[in-house]
């Protein structure tokens, strides 16, 4: 299948990162799989990458989760970039965490610098600032904890709830919003 869409989830490969507050990405493609019935996840070492097909409407998407580590994932988006002659600027939509927005808010920009986030500071040096992202609010960390140290250290059952609700509700609508929007170019 050829997508119309790449959609690149940002976050750590293994067990002991899965459940931390920097693997939204991982977890929000996760939802998506399931809200819109993915195939079969596949790993494919030439992209290094695990990735999924489905179908958004009748838009082709591979979701992508990177088997680098955060801080390299733009290795894995620039070779399917580059296989799949994909244009960043529409058929490229990155879902990464956010500790300056709300937990569980979700908001679209459309391009931009990656701020602090070494995994979008990687994207953007391989993709440039060109392509979209849906950001995962993560809420800030408490008063004087190292950043780090939080955003890979695992919520409470009650942040869980929250993130989870957004990324089963507000995520995929988004998501299904700029899909059909960027199958219009």
């Amino acid at each position: 299948m050829k997508p119309a869409l790449l959609i690149v989830g940002l976050g750590n490969p293994g067990s002991s990162y899965e459940s931390t507050r920097h693997n939204a990405g991982f977890r929000a493609l996760d939802a998506l799989h399931s809200v819109f019935g993915g195939g079969e996840w596949r790993d494919r070492p030439k992209f290094q990458a695990s990735i999924a097909e489905m179908m958004i409407g009748t838009v082709p998407v591979l979701l992508v989760k990177p088997k680098t580590y955060m801080n390299r994932s733009g290795e894995a988006v620039h070779k399917l970039v580059d296989y799949y002659k994909a244009d960043p600027t529409f058929q490229l939509l990155v879902l990464s965490d956010d500790c300056d927005l709300p937990l569980g808010e979700v908001r679209f920009r459309s391009q931009g610098g990656p701020g602090t986030h070494n995994g979008l500071k990687s994207v953007v040096e391989n993709a440039g600032e060109g392509f979209p992202r849906l950001r995962i609010g993560l809420g800030q960390a408490p008063a004087g904890a190292d950043l780090a140290e939080w955003v890979l250290s695992v919520p409470s059952a009650e942040e869980r709830t929250l993130l989870d609700a957004a990324l089963r509700t507000e995520l995929p609508r988004k998501v299904e919003e700029f899909v059909l929007g960027s199958s219009q170019q």
